[in-house]
């Protein structure tokens, strides 16, 4: 009768594998231990015998070391950078895709019926309509010793606005000698970029080519009321060396 080989039991074979394992790792640490042993030796010895070249190879070790560590910031910087130009084109390309619609100029609520104002009054409406349209500092200065200027402003892009105001009948027109008053201080004295006269009543042939020659924009009565219903330009937008002027100027001056 043939006996049975006997089994290792499981129990024992996993114990001989982990001695094994426990065996090998000692080994490999004693190689470790030994290896830095002699690392440490070698440069100890190194240290004895030649410690200018130890001090320049950890010098160089360390600038090695700070220049690969402002590489790693100075890329993320640029990185950085990079992703916020993406995102600023993108958005600049959504505003460029979005439709810009003109906002409408306000128009009065009630139109002013200019020819019963005074004339001081009549200067005050006109710094109102400058300020409705955009302009900033507006000042009423006409009165004694304005040197022709009623109302100065600064239009909505920059440019000084000097406005001589004339609360004149419709019967009496503006003429040659009013703008060439004028023309000799808006300019010289009172460094407009803009000068502009504006009248309840109409300019006379002269006064438009005096105008026209220097550069002052003439608003007549037609002109002012398509200003004040918000339905024409702004005198400002005619300079330099243009003017506003409703029909029926022609003629000589009276």
């Amino acid at each position: 009768m043939t006996t049975p080989a006997r089994r290792t039991p499981a129990a024992h074979r996993r114990h001989r594998f982990d001695l094994r394992s426990t065996a090998m790792f000692f080994v490999l640490l004693a190689l470790v231990v030994c290896a830095l042993g002699a690392t440490v030796r070698m440069v100890a010895g190194a240290v004895e015998r030649r410690p200018g070249w130890v001090c320049v190879l950890v010098v160089l070790g360390m600038a090695v070391c700070g220049g690969l560590g402002r590489r790693w910031r100075v890329g993320r910087a640029a990185r950085r950078a990079a992703a916020a130009l993406d995102e600023a084109a993108r958005e600049a390309a959504d505003a460029l895709e979005t439709p810009v619609i003109p906002q409408p100029r306000p128009a009065v609520e009630v139109t002013t019926d200019h020819d019963a104002l005074t004339p001081d009054e009549f200067e005050s409406a006109i710094a109102v309509l400058c300020e409705r349209d955009g302009c900033s500092a507006v000042e009423v200065v006409g009165g004694a010793g304005d040197l022709g200027a009623d109302v100065l402003a600064v239009t909505p892009d920059g440019r000084r606005i000097v406005v001589q105001c004339k609360r004149y009948d419709r019967s009496n027109r503006v003429g040659s000698q009013d703008l060439q008053r004028f023309g000799g201080t808006c300019f010289t004295v009172h460094e407009a970029d803009v000068a502009v006269v504006v009248t309840t009543s109409e300019f006379t042939a002269p006064a438009l080519e005096y105008a026209g020659r220097c550069g002052i924009v003439c608003v007549d009565r037609e002109a002012l009321r398509t200003w004040s219903d918000a339905t024409g330009p702004l005198p400002w937008d005619a300079a330099p060396g243009g003017w506003i002027a409703g029909p029926g100027l022609a003629g000589a001056e009276s």
